[in-house]
């Protein structure tokens, strides 16, 4: 699923594992949710999407 995380997350100006750390998952998570090989969990895309003041259909786009 692409997905908007490594843009957000990088014009915030965090690393993975601050992003990781904000959110609660390893940084190998976020690594494999910015390189679409792992889809996140409902909780987690909500989490991820309150953290950047988001909708989720903003942060994640299902392929068509």
């Amino acid at each position: 699923m692409r997905n908007d995380v490594r843009r957000r997350r990088e014009a915030a100006g965090l690393s993975q594992a601050d992003l990781a750390d904000a959110v609660g998952v390893s940084r190998q998570t976020i690594n494999a949710i910015e390189r679409d090989r792992y889809d996140p969990s409902l909780e987690l895309a909500l989490e991820l999407a309150d953290f950047f003041d988001c909708r989720v259909e903003d942060l994640f786009d299902p392929p068509d």
